[in-house]
């Protein structure tokens, strides 16, 4: 029975999309209300499996431990971000030398052929 209810929430997004772009002469509003409409459509037949409420409880405890993560304060986003750009620039400035070297070692080569 799980399956089929998943199977009617899959449908009605489906479906939700279709009449978006089939109703492509109708205002906006309409299509995005249609469309709106068959994603909680979707999302009220899927609470009901078994996969929904397991989702539902997933959530929940992400959430909850998203609230546990300690975030970094202004100063040590600022000095990590100065690092990561110091290190686009080191990486830049290297990858330039090291192209610069092989174009020259191309046209040196071309130049020994000619």
């Amino acid at each position: 029975m799980n399956k089929i209810k998943l199977i009617l929430a899959v449908l009605s997004v489906m479906a939700g999309v279709v009449g978006f772009y089939y109703l492509r002469d109708s205002a906006t509003v309409i299509r995005v209300l249609v469309l709106l409409l068959s994603i909680v459509l979707a999302i009220v037949i899927a609470w009901y499996t078994d996969q929904g409420r397991q989702f539902y409880v997933f959530s929940k405890e992400s959430v909850e431990e998203t609230r546990k993560v300690v975030w970094p304060n202004r100063k040590e986003t600022m000095q990590t971000a100065a690092v990561v750009f110091a290190f686009v620039v080191a990486m830049a400035i290297f990858l330039w030398l090291v192209d610069a070297a092989l174009m020259a070692i191309v046209r040196y080569v071309m130049d020994q052929e000619g």
